[in-house]
């Protein structure tokens, strides 16, 4: 008779585990929703090839502002530090073929190719101070 009360508590504490994490996976499946909702959504400039992307401003080596033809601006943040991004006056995007600038793209500084994470609508950069301005 002992061993039946064993197998049953051992059954019972499996049962409240199961219910438990249940619980602690559908707390993380309404974060996890809540996050997604919130989130900007990815985009892309088309004809990013053909004209389609008019400037771009660095803000630092993972973070760019790019503009299209339509004077929108986006932000771009990349998967790792692109170096020499800050100070770059040209960069290259490349496309991998589709002609469409999203985060499947590359920038390119000095030779080195820089592979996006995002790529987000955004609103215009913020200005850089002018030099010698009061600081």
């Amino acid at each position: 008779m002992r061993i039946d009360s064993r197998y049953i508590f051992a059954t019972v504490m499996a049962a409240i585990a199961f219910v438990m994490t249940g619980g602690v996976q559908a707390a993380e499946q309404a974060v996890k929703a809540e996050e997604a909702r919130i989130a900007p959504a990815e985009t892309s400039i088309p004809f990013a090839n053909m004209g389609g992307i008019r400037d771009w401003s660095a803000v630092d080596d993972t973070t760019l502002y790019v503009q299209d033809s339509s004077r929108n601006w986006y932000i771009a943040k990349l998967l790792a530090p692109c170096t020499d991004l800050s100070f770059a006056t040209t960069i290259g995007f490349e496309t991998k073929g589709v002609n469409r600038l999203d985060k499947f793209a590359s920038v390119v500084v000095s030779g080195q190719r820089c592979q996006l994470a995002s790529f987000v609508a955004s609103s215009a950069p913020p200005a850089k101070p002018k030099p010698g301005a009061a600081k």
